[in-house]
Formats: structure tokens, sequence, C-alpha cells
């Protein structure tokens, strides 16, 4: 970290050009025009700022803020996604071993009396300390060092937060928790001798009933997506607990919040009735398609699936669902002719098209009927409960 990126007349160059249309390319090709700052250094902080002005607003906003390189931006949470899991925790002490660019602390630390963060990345860490002091987080301790070491060291705490690094210098890029680093399932045990309460963070992209089994005593599972796209999922684990665990996605909007819960007894035990598509189809957000709630949904709602594998539902009569939902113009069978009459009598040149349980891709499709994308118009390509291939026709809700 070089302190002298600080200097009132470096930062006023650096948010100029964020604010600004500005090359980097043609930057760097400019070099420096301060002493002992790099140009590459330079650019960081601007690509940095820029790139965090939806993701991070507070840190954007506040002067003398200091940017790290653009991996750690990428990895760390969005205030919106940190601000939820805040509302998770409580008590006298919180150890994060794996602290990051500590977006996470900053929440935790307005809940929590005693924050400890801990990063085994040196540049990471100074980063973060300062920002911690620009941003008055003044219950936050630095360790700078291993996690897993200070913890042993450690008294117990009221929990331990862990963003294990998806990032494996031997496998590089890695999906499952046993790949990550720290390896979670390996340490489990040494936890739960200094935590009753353990939250993990991890990728949208592992499975939930992979991460169920690697683990142990979990309580709940939150599925948390910003605007229809799932950013992360959370994990809760309570030490000794044996008993039904919690499913929740949430999908939050800038009006609204869209919030599903069910257990897994419950999805497991929900007994599912499927139809034909009737006046109005459903498609549920990206935040309880990854949770699986596929049978417990058709139960909170009152809406029938279209097929088993389809994740496609229907009613007669509207609902508010969590997701899209359309009314029904009329169903095709997905049969070459039929289907190019049908869009010849509608005088559908465009649409949006979705597919679900469908052996064709979209692109395929727009090529074979020569339907362009856009306009009001939506067509559903999926199986029915009769294992036909269909084509349902739509318009929004």
């Amino acid at each position: 970290m070089n302190i002298k990126i600080l200097h009132p007349d470096v930062q006023k160059f650096i948010s100029e050009k964020a604010e600004g249309t500005i090359d980097l390319t043609k930057l760097i090709l400019a070099g420096s025009p301060f002493e002992d700052i790099t140009i590459q250094e330079l650019a960081q902080q601007i690509k940095g700022k820029n790139k965090i002005k939806s993701k991070l607003p507070l840190w954007s906003r506040t002067k003398n803020i200091y940017y790290p390189p653009t991996v750690n931006l990428e990895q760390t949470s969005s205030e919106t996604a940190a601000q939820y899991k805040s509302n998770l925790v409580e008590g006298q002490v919180l150890i994060d071993i794996t602290g990051g660019y500590g977006i996470d602390d900053y929440y935790f630390s307005k809940k929590v009396k005693h924050i400890i963060y801990c990063e085994i990345n040196t540049e990471l860490s100074a980063i973060a300390t300062h920002n911690f002091k620009v941003l008055d987080a003044h219950n936050i301790t630095i360790h700078q060092g291993d996690g897993l070491d200070l913890l042993r060291q450690q008294s117990n705490a009221d929990w331990i937060y862990i963003d294990p690094s998806r990032r494996n210098d031997l496998k590089g890029k890695v999906f499952f928790l046993e790949d990550c680093l720290p390896n979670v399932p390996e340490h489990i045990k040494f936890f739960f001798t200094k935590s009753k309460h353990i939250l993990i963070k991890t990728s949208p992209l592992l499975d939930i009933h992979s991460g169920i089994k690697s683990l142990m005593h979990v309580k709940e599972v939150h599925i948390i997506a910003i605007n229809n796209e799932v950013k992360e999922i959370l994990w809760i684990l309570e030490k000794e607990y044996a008993e039904d665990i919690l499913i929740k996605s949430i999908d939050i909007r800038k009006n609204k919040n869209y919030n599903f819960s069910f257990t897994l007894h419950q999805e497991n035990t929900t007994p599912v009735s499927y139809s034909l598509p009737k006046q109005y189809l459903y498609e549920p957000n990206a935040a309880i398609l990854k949770s699986g709630g596929f049978y417990s949904i058709t139960r909170q709602y009152e809406v029938q699936k279209l097929h088993i594998h389809s994740h496609l539902y229907t009613s007669n009569k509207p609902i508010d669902f969590p997701g899209r939902s359309f009314e029904v113009i009329k169903t095709i069978p997905y049969q070459k002719k039929a289907l190019k009459r049908a869009l010849k009598k509608e005088a559908i040149l465009k649409a949006n098209i979705t597919t679900r349980n469908f052996p064709e891709s979209v692109s395929s499709i727009r090529k074979k009927f020569a339907i362009k994308d856009g306009g009001t118009t939506y067509l559903f390509f999926t199986t029915d409960c009769n294992t036909t291939k269909i084509v349902i026709l739509c318009k929004k809700v």
C-alpha cells in the first residue's frame, strides 16, 4: 500500500479520472504525473473507484478510500449482501478468519460489539485497516496473518465467519468446499471448539445438497440474489444442531424484497399436482430456482407444475408470484409446420424466448424459425406433464 496515493492532489486526480470517460490504456502509456507513484498504482485506484460505484456506494462516495486489485473487488461482498448477512449475527465477539477487503466486517461491526479481522495477505490487510479508520469502524481489531493460527490462540467467540477462497494454487478455480482455502469440512470440528455459531459464505455455484453433505450441523441456508442474480449462499451452522434445515431464498430489488422459505422436510413431503398450461404461467426467480424448492412453492402459492423437470407453474387465477408472471395466449405443439403457422397467424417476427426442460437452445430456435429477439411477446419452449414438447405463447402480466 502506497500511502502517497492519499495525498489530496493525487486523490483529486483519481476522482477526476474516475468520473470521466477515461481510457486506461492511454493513461498508462502517458505515465504517472506524480513522483513515487507508478502509473499502475494510479490505474488500480481509478479502476477500483469506477468498479465499485454501484456495488459499494458508501466506499465510492467516501474520501480517501483505498482500492485493492480488481480480483479482490470481484470477490468481495456487495454492500447489499453484507448488510443482509449482518442481520444474521449478534453478540460480543465475531472472528472473521478470511477478512479480505473487509466489507462484511464493516457491517458486522454494526451488530456485534467486537470484530476480529484476519487476513493473510499483507497488502490487503493494510488496505482494509486504512479503510476501517476512514469509515470510523473502531471496534474492529486487525490480525495480519493466518486466521486459523489466530483462532487456535483465541478464547471462544459468539461467531466465526468464513469466506473460503474459491481459488486453489494447484487446481485453479474450484467449486467444492473441500477444494477451497481454508478447507472448511476438514476443520469443522475444530471450529466448533471455538464457537457454537458459524457463518459461511460460498459461491452461488455450490450445490445445496453437496454443501449440506460436506458440512456438519447446518441449521439454515440462505440464497441471496440481487435483481434476480444469485450472488452468494450463506450457511448458518449451530453446534449439535440436528433438526430440520431451513432453506431461505431472497431476491433483493430496489423497491421490494421477494422472500421464499421452506424446510427440507417440507420439500421432501409436499405432494405435487401437475397440469397442462392454464390461464397464467409463472417462472420462479433465480434464488428460488437455486434453492430447489420446486415442490414447496406449489403448496405456498397454490400453483401446479407443468412437468417434474420443467420448473414452470400455472394457475387459472393471477397471483403475486416471486418471479415472472405471464398470461397465456395459446399453447402450440412443438411441430415445425404447426409452429410456423401459429407464428405467421400471430404476426410474430420477434419475441423473448425461454427454454425450460427442452432439448434445443434459444439460438438454434431463433435460427430455425427466424425469430428476432425483443418485443412484448414471450415464447416458452418446454415439456408438459404428458412429456410432450410444447411452445407457450404469452404476454407479461
